[in-house]
């Protein structure tokens, strides 16, 4: 597209941009009580590590809450309010003992479920022990992290378990993000394979490598629980479609990263991080997430192992380097960052190429006003029985027609969306198997042989 030139007289607006704009906050404010904090309440969320856990409470926040996260002489975990009951000392000066938590100003115990088991100082009979409760939360753990539900008791869904968290082969690394920033301007950056075009390849140099700097062709699905999009592109005698999968709130799951060129066949492979953008507050967030190394994502190598190497597959570039290097060559962390803690809509222009951001959006806000008029989101885990099928990961078909015409790389893409989303009343291996019979058996029509 050619550059427009406008009229003299209008070439320098800054002064008239120079007024601030208001918040979009429904969408981006996430405190008790917000329209926003009330639907992320509804979904179980990460709040931890369980390495992060150790023999004394950690303080951890979460959708604006304080919070006291701990593990008793018994095993259990349990997510309390940060203060007390009884005169408000914080919980995270507590005792971790063999059944609960004990506060240590008067020594008052609390179950994982927030029961009074013990007041010292008080008679035995005391009433204090049926009718006073610890605020407490649901939680629990899966491959290293530790999830909670912070929403009504009554509308606790199903834990939701995908058919990422137990791929065989695989190596699953936690690990921690941490943004000074409001959590929608990170999510919704899995609904933009635009970026990554420009961001990590053609304006600095490469990231990955050169393939990711091809313009795609982008086909968007929308589904009961979310999105996923195929992220198309010719490279050599393949077509590479990667598929991302955002699961509504904050799910986010993408294909390989290091390993992926596009000029060798695969099929059907998985994601190399399963991660939620969970909102500390209004301001700043927090990534938990896995690495998942092996055959069908990114093959573990000790270097990724590290923080570093975790930050570099996650984001582009670590985002520990020094100031000096990042204004160089930026990754997704200056670009989340860079606009604000909470970015305000009304002052972008969003453009053709933002169509998976849009959609992303007014889901997101249908969804909450949805709650927030007395109704319920979609919880797939109360709708479909476990493993949840998901989508995310990279295919790449030897299709030697030596065509990149839009038309017929859009073409190879549907055929790889309808395999995947045919496949999902199958489960684990079964499902696998038929995704990666059919994606073969597309590749040999393609190549003018007979199945």
């Amino acid at each position: 597209m050619s550059e427009a030139i406008p009229a003299a007289r209008e070439r320098y607006i800054g002064y008239s941009e120079t007024a601030e704009r208001p918040e979009n906050a429904e969408l981006t404010h996430v405190r008790p009580g917000t329209p926003g904090g009330e639907y992320l309440r509804r979904f179980w969320h990460p709040v931890a590590l369980c390495s992060e856990v150790s023999d004394v409470p950690l303080l951890v926040r979460v959708l604006g809450e304080d919070l006291v996260l701990f593990c008793d002489l018994g095993g259990r975990y349990g997510l309390l309010h940060r203060h007390c009951a009884h005169r408000h000392a914080s919980l995270e000066y507590g005792k971790c003992e063999e059944r609960g938590l004990r506060c240590c100003y008067h020594g008052w115990r609390f179950d994982v479920d927030g029961t009074l088991l013990e007041a010292p100082a008080e008679p035995a009979n005391s009433p204090l022990l049926t009718r006073v409760r610890q605020p407490a939360y649901p939680v629990e753990v899966r491959n290293g992290l530790v999830f909670a539900y912070l929403g009504p008791p009554e509308h606790r869904p199903a834990f939701p378990v995908y058919d990422t968290f137990d791929m065989a082969d695989t190596r699953r690394v936690p690990y921690t993000a941490d943004y000074p920033c409001n959590w929608l301007q990170i999510t919704e950056n899995a609904m933009d394979p635009v970026h990554s075009v420009f961001l990590h390849t053609r304006v600095n140099g490469p990231s990955f490598n050169e393939a990711w700097g091809e313009m795609s062709v982008r086909e968007y699905y929308e589904t009961p629980s979310g999105f996923y999009y195929t992220n198309g592109r010719r490279v050599g005698d393949h077509v590479w479609v990667r598929v991302h999968h955002v699961v509504l709130p904050n799910l986010t799951q993408a294909g390989a990263v290091r390993s992926m060129s596009g000029d060798t066949p695969r099929y059907f492979g998985r994601p190399v991080f399963t991660r939620w953008v969970v909102p500390v507050d209004d301001e700043n967030t927090r990534v938990i997430a896995w690495a998942n190394f092996g055959p069908r994502t990114d093959e573990a190598r000790e270097e990724w192992m590290s923080p570093i190497g975790i930050e570099i597959i996650e984001g582009g570039e670590p985002r520990t380097r020094p100031a000096a290097e990042a204004i160089r060559k930026p990754g997704d962390y200056e670009a989340f960052v860079s606009m604000g803690r909470i970015t305000r809509h009304a002052k972008e222009h969003l453009a053709t190429s933002d169509k998976g951001v849009a959609m992303y959006r007014r889901r997101l806000l249908a969804d909450i006003r949805k709650v927030a008029a007395g109704g319920a989101p979609y919880q797939a885990s109360d709708e479909v029985a476990a493993p949840l099928p998901t989508y995310a990961g990279d295919t790449v078909l030897r299709i030697s027609a030596p065509s990149d015409d839009e038309a017929f790389i859009a073409g190879v893409c549907r055929q790889v969306a309808e395999t995947l989303s045919a496949a999902d009343p199958l489960k684990g291996a079964d499902r696998d198997e038929q995704v990666i019979r059919e994606l073969r058996a597309i590749e040999r029509r393609m190549n003018g042989a007979a199945d």
